[in-house]
């Protein structure tokens, strides 16, 4: 046996930057995935996968086929090269369903320590508990069901408050459905229900989302975005109800695989399988009694990571960890986002939480644009917060922030047409006020702490009052003065500076 070359996780690693590695040998593919940056939400920072289908053969052999063994040899030599080369502290390899249950499993572990890696063969509670947690991290309010789709498996997982509580795995992974639906007309179906009931899960879902992991059930969102037009290219917390999955099954039906290839995002080795993974999921649906699908992009491999933390920083927004690390990385002042916050906020009082945590978010991103173009750092901020790599926010979430990121890099009080279609009116408009007092801030203080935290700026009695020290009179100049007016104006107040 080779010696292994990698140190084995350790608890609660400190919030600092580490580069960590995660191998996942799957029942449909095999992946490792690098990660650099904060412990609560990382940045990936290399991922590949290769489409060894160790499971695909299960059903019928009871075996790994020896192509899938070829194919996922070269792939573990090749992943524990780059882990070496990349220089990862720790490296974590996993294997699911596939491995676990095939009679011959025994000849992937010994391919992977052969090239010094340590396999840890989860059990299906286990694969279920690694899941739930990945969501909870990604989406720390999840409350519902979450559904694992793997190669050979299918977990399900009760999340609420932050936590998981039951879980159970099934024989249902994408690669067994097609021979179970040769047994005819509903035995998945059947199969389901049954399965289901024996485990007294059936109807556990009613009136809670059903949270969508695994590349198969990412397949099919990504085919209803591509048919619905929708105009944000992003699949975390996409949502879908019952019923458009069950017109993605006639539409999948009939479609060709030439159209299927040509849909973005959708991986051509998921097209053969995407079938199968719809039926599957109206079935669960149906029999879970759940109210719709949300796309979690985080599984099993961020839930790893996730439960290596501690309870205070598994506590931690995800958002607001990664937005003031963004900020701080590519804005001019650093920690000049929580303070900028803090100094519109009074503008701002009667907003619910979920919108002042968007504005937040919005100030500590508000100086991403300022290497860009002058002419085009409204559209920096634009994609920084349609297309960054955010969780724990929705679409209509990322078009108020953009919103707000627009307004307050130069793009005045107009809104990009995408953000019509994801985000109310009233919402937009919010958004607005919130740029045109962050440019409002920022031109006062010129981008340092101490002019805002002298100053104050309030509504009262139809006017909008900021006062100032003494020794700051002289900040109040003609620029000032200008994006001062023009908040006043856009929240139909009166400006007024006292100093």
């Amino acid at each position: 046996m080779a010696t292994l070359l990698f140190r084995k996780p350790r608890l609660d690693p400190a919030l600092t930057d580490t580069r960590r590695a995660i191998i996942d040998i799957g029942s449909n593919s095999i992946r490792l995935v690098v990660y650099d940056g904060p412990a609560r939400l990382p940045a990936t920072l290399f991922n590949e996968k290769v489409m060894a289908g160790l499971g695909k053969s299960l059903a019928e052999t009871g075996a790994i086929e020896e192509s899938s063994l070829a194919m996922a040899r070269a792939a573990l030599a090749r992943f524990a090269g780059l882990a070496r080369e990349m220089e990862v502290s720790s490296l974590r390899t996993v294997a699911t369903a596939a491995v676990r249950d095939a009679s011959n499993g025994h000849e992937i572990i010994a391919a992977a320590e052969a090239v010094g890696l340590d396999v840890e063969i989860l059990s299906g509670l286990e694969e279920a508990m690694a899941s739930g947690m990945g969501v909870l991290s990604g989406i720390p309010d999840a409350d519902g069901i979450v559904g694992d789709l793997g190669g050979g498996s299918l977990e399900l997982v009760r999340v609420v408050a932050g936590a998981v509580t039951d879980r159970v795995s099934f024989p249902l992974g994408v690669l067994r459905i097609g021979a179970i639906r040769e047994k005819g007309h509903g035995a998945l179906d059947r199969k389901v229900a049954r399965l289901l009931r024996e485990a007294g899960w059936k109807g556990r879902g009613e009136g809670l989302p059903f949270y969508l992991v695994g590349g198969s059930w990412r397949a099919v969102a990504r085919l209803d975005m591509h048919l619905s037009k929708f105009p944000l290219p992003v699949v975390h917390q996409y949502a879908m109800s019952p019923e458009q999955i069950t017109r993605l099954g006639r539409t999948v039906s009939h479609i060709s695989k030439s159209k299927l290839k040509s849909v973005a995002g959708l991986s051509s080795g998921r097209i053969a399988t995407l079938g199968d993974a719809q039926m599957l999921l109206s079935s669960v649906l149906k029999h879970l009694g759940s109210s719709g699908t949300v796309v979690s992009a985080f599984g099993l491999r961020e839930g790893l990571l996730f439960s290596t933390l501690s309870p205070e920083a598994r506590r931690e927004d995800p958002l607001i960890a990664a937005a003031r690390e963004e900020g701080d990385r590519l804005g001019r002042f650093p920690g000049h986002g929580d303070l900028l916050d803090r100094w519109i906020a009074p503008l701002f009082a009667d907003e619910p939480s979920d919108l002042s945590r968007l504005r937040h978010v919005a100030c500590l991103l508000a100086d991403v644009g300022w290497r860009a173009n002058p002419e085009f750092r409204a559209e920096r901020g634009l994609e920084a917060a349609l297309h960054g790599n955010w969780v724990a926010i929705d679409a209509t979430g990322r078009a108020i922030l953009a919103q707000a990121l627009f307004t307050s890099l130069g793009g005045g009080l107009t809104t990009p047409p995408a953000l019509t279609v994801l985000a109310p009116t009233e919402l937009l408009e919010r958004a607005q006020l919130w740029g045109l007092a962050i440019r409002l801030g920022q031109r006062l203080s010129g981008g340092v702490a101490r002019p805002l935290e002298r100053s104050r700026i309030e509504v009262a009695k139809g006017r909008l009052h900021l006062r100032l020290e003494p020794v700051d009179a002289a900040l109040y100049g003609e620029a000032v003065q200008r994006r001062h007016k023009t908040l006043a104006s856009a929240m139909a107040l009166e400006p007024e500076c006292s100093r």
